[in-house]
């Protein structure tokens, strides 16, 4: 009897721990099939190499406070003396994206294979106040400025400005000379060594440099001149088109990064601060002067158009080209269709 009740025992315990196991595995199972779900519903973050500058905070906040993050972007920022310099980047796909005024951009788009994905810049007396002239102390009015070297940013809309606002003042490009440089960096020292006798420059704390300089002056800014400058942000056709939802979050992320960076400014200071090393109170005054605003307005086309105009009728775009092909704002309509009036 003894022996029964002992194999009975036994087998009660097998079964047991057989019901055990199973629904062990049964439980593992639920929690990889709820776990593979659950990486499903979140595709990898896209890699994007963001062409930027040193003086730009708003890629820079997108990256600090998450906004990439949240929008699935792992973004790596390469930083250049320019916007031009940035766009150009593009061409041998060391970035992905780049931002800049409409003549770097414009540059880009005529050559094809490359659109303009938003505008980010507004083109307001009050952003075009923040470019400055400085000039050497001879020249004491625009008139003076004939014959005289003139720096301007190469691949930069610089050439565009020096020519209305000379002709305003009846000066021919003829009758003055255009030295290239790669930065404004470069220009500050050559206009400091008297290589240059003009220069037009943004920023700060760049401007904060100029005025300290003995023998140079502040002549005028961009304001006083029919010049309102658009930017925008571009990419190449392939990478659109192989990310067009990626590319929609990544102007989520910066609108809200943007919009941040304008309403915590000591928060942005600090982390230009310590990242780029640009003085705080140069920060505080920059960031109003030109939010940036994602979308794409009537006013925007307009901006191109009229440049796309001037560098056509120049020789610096060879070929013309149609704007509108190259104007490719469907992931912005996805994610901030409200930014988008043109074309409505």
């Amino acid at each position: 009897m003894k022996k029964t009740a002992t194999w009975y025992g036994t087998v009660l315990l097998l079964l047991s721990l057989s019901l055990v196991t199973v629904l062990s595995g049964c439980s593992s199972k639920g929690d990889a099939a709820a776990s593979g779900e659950a990486g499903g519903s979140r595709p990898a973050a896209l890699k994007i190499k963001i062409a930027d500058t040193n003086t730009n905070p708003v890629f820079r906040v997108a990256a600090d406070k998450g906004f990439f993050k949240n929008h699935n972007i792992d973004a790596e920022i390469v930083t250049f003396a320019s916007p031009a310099e940035g766009v150009n980047a593009l061409f041998i796909k060391q970035v992905d994206v780049a931002y800049g005024a409409d003549f770097p951009v414009l540059n880009a788009v005529s050559k094809g294979g490359y659109s303009i994905i938003a505008s980010a810049g507004q083109a307001t007396d009050q952003a075009a106040a923040a470019w400055k002239l400085y000039v050497r102390d001879e020249i004491q009015s625009a008139a003076d400025l004939k014959g005289k070297n003139l720096s301007f940013i190469r691949g930069t809309f610089i050439p565009y400005l020096w020519d209305e606002y000379l002709k305003e003042q009846g000066i021919a490009l003829s009758d003055v000379t255009l030295t290239g440089q790669g930065g404004f960096d470069e220009a500050f020292i050559a206009l400091k060594q008297g290589d240059i006798d003009a220069a037009w420059v943004i920023g700060s704390a760049l401007v904060d440099k100029l005025a300290a300089l003995e023998n140079v002056h502040e002549l005028s800014d961009m304001s006083k001149t029919p010049v309102r400058l658009g930017m925008g942000i571009v990419s190449s056709d392939e990478f659109i088109a192989g990310n067009p939802d990626g590319i929609g979050n990544f102007l989520a992320a910066v609108d809200e990064a943007s919009a941040y960076a304008q309403e915590h400014p000591e928060e942005v200071a600090d982390l230009m601060y310590d990242e780029v090393k640009q003085p705080k109170e140069n920060t505080l005054k920059d960031l109003p002067l030109n939010p940036w605003i994602i979308g794409f307005t009537p006013a925007a086309y307009d901006s191109l158009a009229g440049q796309k105009e001037y560098m056509i009728g120049a020789g610096i775009i060879e070929k013309d080209f149609d704007l509108k092909a190259t104007i490719n704002l469907e992931p912005l309509k996805k994610v901030l269709p409200d930014t988008v009036t043109y074309g409505e």
